[in-house]
């Protein structure tokens, strides 16, 4: 190996930091100074013009490797909806992340357009009642944690089900004890006190009264 005088400073550089770092580099590059893990990742993707309803821009990436959605949403036994996401290279961060990362953000659910919740988590439950009876459209699309959409050719990564919620069955009538009225003399539509029969029997076939005692005189002063 040749050694030009050139090169006697930038030796002697080196020897000087031998003292203060584990080694001398030639390259160039900055020596590692500990802070790189703070800085921000690099971008991820395009940030389009296109925004969704919300306003939030789309964030194009390509198709090998993009992230996908799949979503499941079945009545539960409750009268609720239970949403099931079914995610591939894509994974839910945790509340608090703020930079676009590629694979990761979260899932927004939206009923018939509407926002509806963020879920980082893959399972969620429309309560009860929260769906009217007809057709409705349940959308889970994603976001990177930004805000931006993760989109792909153009469109939103999401998917979309339909789901129908029935009218609630009427609950089941109760039977009710029919008043039955007996001749006991006292009730309503009793002609007498007791022991007087009531018109149904004075008027039934076959039925002969009787009276017991002493009868009322006739038009000749006899008793009968």
């Amino acid at each position: 190996m040749s050694w030009t005088r050139g090169t006697l400073p930038a030796l002697a550089v080196c020897v000087l930091l031998v003292t203060g770092s584990a080694g001398c580099g030639t390259s160039g590059a900055p020596a590692p100074t500990g802070r790189e893990s703070t800085l921000s990742p690099s971008p991820v993707g395009k940030v389009l013009d296109d925004t969704d309803d919300d306003g939030r821009h789309y964030r194009e990436i390509g198709g090998k490797g993009a992230p996908r959605v799949g979503l499941e949403v079945e009545p539960d036994a409750e009268g609720g909806w239970d949403v099931r996401l079914k995610l591939r290279g894509f994974r839910l961060s945790p509340s608090g992340a703020k930079a676009a990362v590629g694979g990761r953000g979260i899932a927004r659910l939206f009923v018939d357009g509407a926002p509806f919740a963020d879920l980082r988590d893959p399972s969620y439950r429309i309560p009860e009642g929260y769906l009217a009876h007809g057709t409705h459209q349940v959308t889970a699309r994603l976001y990177a944690d930004d805000g931006t959409v993760w989109a792909v050719d153009g469109k939103p990564v999401e998917s979309t089900a339909d789901i129908t919620a029935s009218e609630p069955e009427p609950e089941p009538e109760t039977e009710t004890e029919t008043e039955l009225e007996t001749d006991t003399g006292s009730g309503p539509g009793a002609a007498g006190g007791a022991g007087t029969p009531s018109p149904a029997a004075l008027s039934a076939p076959g039925t002969f009264l009787r009276t017991e005692g002493r009868g009322s005189p006739d038009h000749g002063g006899k008793a009968s």
